[in-house]
């Protein structure tokens, strides 16, 4: 069975505004990012208010490609199991991100900013103005070139590899932080595993829960309200430790208590709406899902924000950077994000996502696995609770690594369902054949003594029939052996059928393979834009 189309995803790159128009919008946004970053030249000289100047163009020209290429893994499961419509998909994330750059991004941005190299190593200010805008340039060219071919790539690869290729051409191997580079890095690989084990643990809890149950309604009933609840804890907490915190000094544990109070109030008010809803369905898995639209909505919203929390360093961290070394900040970079450098990578990644978001949603909601309502909501609850903790630790994660890895860790628990479903329909299989040889056998036995009881037998007829009641005995007897194993043809139709059915291989290879390159190709294309900068500027 192929992977089935599905038309919303199919037709994403239908909804907007044609090239022309999109291209023209991108310009006047920059361009109005460059008055807007004008404003905040005042205390600078005309030299270090013209590279603040453009920094903020290239800044936004980054988060412009950030919104295009890496919010589709938000929006991708939820549009591609139809949960929502793919204008409103865009609309809620484009609030959504706005609202977490803009509340909860300082850690992350502190972390891009201090964390890849070391400033001390630097001591001509122009030098580091120069590798972080280079970083910025290599990077949003290479997420535009993936996004022009509908490669979905890590953004934070992008600007990490973007730092560190810059600053090596400027000052060699030494100015690089490898031991940090090399934590940055463990957690790009720990990212897609902790999503896809997540994704996948929670489509096992419900089909255990609510799809394997005769009663899936009432089951559905009793579970789903749990599942909302859970999100809202997890959500909530988040929002105010993050949100609060320059208003007022809460610790987690509070915030936890808070969060628990919300989230009970959440399971009161959607436990009567799951039932008046799913009474008005039938007892299927089809109806069930549809159950799953409002936790879907919900969780998309929620990685959406933690997204926003933690990809807007991928945009600014470099361009603050550079703010606070030409307000004479260098060396110390403990000062808080001026907000109009927020807000420019906030709004930057809104815009990417409206004009050019669309295209590689097809990628992640329809070209991995086949997804409905289900699966979908388990990719993005992984997602959000994994970037969500990362962004609170402050640590840049992958969130295109985090959804790709529940996208895959969704397919790959299919097959492993479907290859013990298989052995137990072998296994029933050949235990119906085994009752059928019984039946024959009584049959037999049933015939002779019948022709037992008759005069003038033909005795070779009854040797006969003797010969096919002891060849069925022995029958019985290997299959009573065997312990009902598959055979290796058996074996091999699974592992065609796991292969082909579930996942596609060559999609994660390709994946994969994009994941490998960006690094390398993104310090390559900083190093040459950095000796670029540098001659047009001496």
């Amino acid at each position: 069975m192929e992977l089935k189309s599905i038309k919303d995803v199919k037709n994403a790159k239908k909804f907007g505004l044609k090239d022309g128009a999109k291209l023209l919008i991108s310009l006047v946004f920059l361009l109005l990012a460059m008055i807007y970053a004008s404003f905040h030249t005042g205390n600078l000289s005309d030299n270090a208010g013209s590279i603040l100047i453009v920094a903020a163009i290239f800044g936004c020209y980054m988060a412009l490609n950030i919104g295009a290429n890496d919010v589709a893994n938000n929006l991708g499961p939820a549009v591609g199991s139809r949960a929502v419509s793919l204008f409103w998909a865009i609309v809620l994330a484009a609030v959504f991100e706005l609202s977490g750059a803009l509340i909860a991004g300082e850690d992350v941005v502190t972390t891009i900013k201090k964390g890849i190299i070391d400033s001390t190593l630097i001591i001509d200010t122009q030098i580091f103005v120069w590798i972080m805008m280079a970083a910025l340039l290599g990077s949003a060219v290479w997420l535009n070139i993936a996004t022009f071919i509908g490669a979905p790539v890590s953004t934070t690869h992008a600007i990490v590899g973007g730092v560190a290729g810059a600053a090596t051409a400027a000052i060699g191997w030494e100015v690089v932080k490898w031991a940090n580079l090399a934590i940055i890095a463990s957690s790009w690989i720990i990212s897609p595993l902790l999503g896809g084990v997540i994704a996948a643990a929670l489509l096992y809890l419900i089909k255990r829960t609510i799809l394997n149950k005769k009663n899936k309604k009432a089951a559905a009933q009793r579970v789903v309200p749990y599942l909302i609840a859970f999100m809202a804890l997890c959500f909530s907490t988040y929002l105010i430790l993050k949100g609060l915190k320059s208003l007022i000094n809460i610790d987690f544990a509070y915030a936890l208590l808070t969060g628990c109070v919300i989230a009970v109030a959440v399971f009161f008010i959607t436990k009567p709406i799951i039932i008046r809803t799913s009474e008005r369905l039938p007892n299927s898995r089809r109806a069930i899902n549809w159950l799953f639209n409002i936790p879907l909505v919900f969780s998309a919203a929620m990685l959406s924000f933690a997204h926003g929390a933690n990809d807007v360093s991928n945009a600014i961290g470099p361009l603050a950077a550079i703010a606070e070394v030409l307000e004479g900040g260098f060396g110390e970079m403990e000062a808080n994000i001026p907000f109009w450098i927020m807000f420019l990578g906030a709004a930057g990644i809104a815009v990417g996502l409206i004009l050019y978001g669309p295209k590689l949603i097809k990628t992640v909601g329809n070209e991995i696995t086949e997804l409905d309502q289900i699966r979908a909501f388990c990719i993005a609850m992984s997602a959000a609770l994994t970037v969500i903790v990362a962004s609170q630790l402050g640590l840049p994660i992958s969130s295109t690594h985090t959804a790709i890895g529940g996208v895959f860790g969704v397919g790959f628990l299919r097959e492993w369902l479907i290859r013990n479903t298989l052995k137990e329909e072998i296994i029933d299989a050949k235990k119906v054949k085994m009752k059928l040889e019984q039946k024959k056998l009584e049959d037999y036995k049933t015939e002779l003594e019948s022709l037992g009881k008759l005069k003038n037998i033909d005795p070779l007829f009854i040797k006969e029939l003797m010969t096919k009641i002891n060849e069925e005995k022995r029958l019985i007897a290997m299959a009573t052996e065997v312990d009902f194993k598959t055979t290796k043809i058996e074996k091999k139709a699974m592992k065609v059928v796991e292969q082909h059915e579930f996942v596609k291989r060559s999609a994660l290879k390709t994946i994969v393979a994009a994941w490998l390159i960006t690094v390398p190709a993104v310090g390559v294309l900083s190093a040459m834009f950095y000796y670029m900068l540098r001659g047009i500027m001496l």
